[in-house]
């Protein structure tokens, strides 16, 4: 009798496990997409959806953009009270649902919801994501709503000692059947609009919430829609790689990231790009498919017209710190989220986003890793998936030009020579019976080695 009790275990583990497994299919590659947080923090509507999308679909869809996403607020009734929680009016359905704030979403009158731009992101072959806060309204606690699908109500859900540290929107989800029923609601209210990525915020750290995780990332996988999971914010703990692994399929490794190189007077919260070198070393042994540590979103073009953090502003970083950006992203091999606003690109901008050779190594390099670190020198080394050659990113974090000089087994890869293209600047080059490299402060080589 046990053993029939045991082997019923195990078998009910197995089906349960089998929505989560398929999961991990659904990014085998870093996602690429954009986000509105950068360019339009929670002002975005619909019209600015459609037209981010359609050019999207005509500029970096044939690189291999993919997702639009609509960052935090979509369902605020009011956003000149937006920073006022305690005051602020949401759209909910009648089970408590977050749905989106008709006036700046018309078509999602009569109960639509997304789908009707879900609908028309898709007919562009892109993807559409929105982003979430964890837990449940606490608007619908206190009209204690029904629970769709459910014998449950929104008090027997909710946890009301449990708020987001700097979002008190929402009350954290009980670890119990009517919070399971909660996020169950959720995502098969998501799947019917459409939905195919969601960002979950509030969850990750500050603080890291491991029930919710599981069963909104369960929610998911049972959704009867593939729905990519990205976990916010960070710094995600590197022993919590394996479980946010298991749900989701991307999640930050930092705190929020904009354009600066040092730290940001101001915001001593946001992360730096100097920053972000030592936390892309850290986490690049845990990077595999279908599972993506994150270095938040790219903070590049325009930053407006109503970004997330500071002022309206071109982005603060030089060209040079740009490619350096976007090779380490690259070879770290983190999901390429843009932040700024694809209505205003510019030439520069797109050749960033646009540079097939740079997005292969995102998409499908293997073996990549740091392989030295000399003061303020950085080298990371990554292979092609048919491992024929070598990518050599040499980076200078110093305020000074420096000269990097090594020989190549320095960095564990065979002694050449080698013949060496540059990826940024398209150009062959010659010989090199060596690492040899003058660069400017803050700026980078990538090298494919042949």
């Amino acid at each position: 009798m046990r053993t029939h009790c045991l082997a019923l275990s195990l078998l009910l583990t197995f089906l349960l496990t089998i929505p989560l497994v398929a999961q991990q299919s659904l990014a085998p590659t870093p996602p690429m997409g954009w986000n509105s947080w950068d360019s339009y923090a929670e002002g975005i509507n619909e019209q600015q959806v459609r037209a981010t999308a359609e050019r999207m679909a005509k500029v970096l869809k044939p690189h291999g953009w993919q997702y639009v996403v609509i960052d935090e607020g979509w369902y605020l009734l009011d956003l000149e009270r937006r920073t006022k929680p305690e005051e602020s009016k949401f759209a909910l359905d009648e089970y408590g649902r977050f749905i989106p704030d008709p006036a700046r979403y018309p078509l999602s009158t009569n109960g639509a919801g997304m789908k009707a731009l879900a609908d028309y992101i898709h007919s562009l072959g892109l993807k559409f994501g929105i982003h979430i806060l964890r837990g449940i309204p606490r608007e619908a606690v206190a009209r204690n709503l029904a629970i769709a699908g459910s014998s449950f109500h929104a008090a027997d859900a909710a946890d009301p000692t449990d708020t987001c540290p700097w979002n008190a929107y929402n009350y954290g989800v009980k670890n119990n059947a009517a919070g399971q029923a909660y996020y169950d609601s959720i995502a098969r209210l998501y799947a019917s609009w459409g939905v195919d990525f969601v960002k979950a915020d509030c969850i990750a750290d500050h603080p890291f919430k491991p029930d919710e995780i599981r069963m909104l990332g369960t929610a998911l996988g049972n959704s009867g829609r593939p729905i990519v999971l990205s976990l916010s914010p960070g710094p995600t703990a590197i022993e919590n790689a394996s479980f946010v692994g298991h749900y989701a399929q991307m999640w930050r490794i930092s705190d929020d990231y904009w354009d600066h190189w040092g730290p940001w007077a101001g915001h001593g919260w946001s992360q730096s790009l100097f920053d972000q070198f030592s936390n892309a070393a850290k986490w690049a042994p845990h990077v595999k498919s279908g599972a993506w540590p994150d270095a938040d979103m790219l903070p590049l073009g325009y930053l407006g017209p109503h970004p997330g953090a500071g002022d309206p502003r071109q982005t603060s970083f030089t060209r040079d710190e740009q490619r350096s950006m976007m090779t380490l992203w690259a070879m770290f091999r983190s999901p390429l989220i843009m932040g700024g606003d694809l209505l205003s690109l510019d030439d520069w901008t797109t050749s960033l986003l646009t540079n097939d050779d740079v997005l292969a190594i995102d998409q499908h390099s293997t073996s990549n890793r740091p392989a030295l670190r000399d003061h303020d020198l950085v080298v990371w080394i990554a292979q092609p998936e048919n491992r024929r050659g070598y990518y050599v990113a040499v980076f200078n974090l110093s305020d000074k030009e420096q000269e990097a000089r090594y020989a190549w087994t320095d960095l564990g890869i065979e002694a050449g020579p080698f013949r060496a293209r540059d990826l940024w600047e398209n150009t062959e080059g010659i010989q090199m019976p060596q690492l040899q490299v003058t660069l400017k402060p803050h700026a980078c080589v990538l090298w494919k080695l042949e």
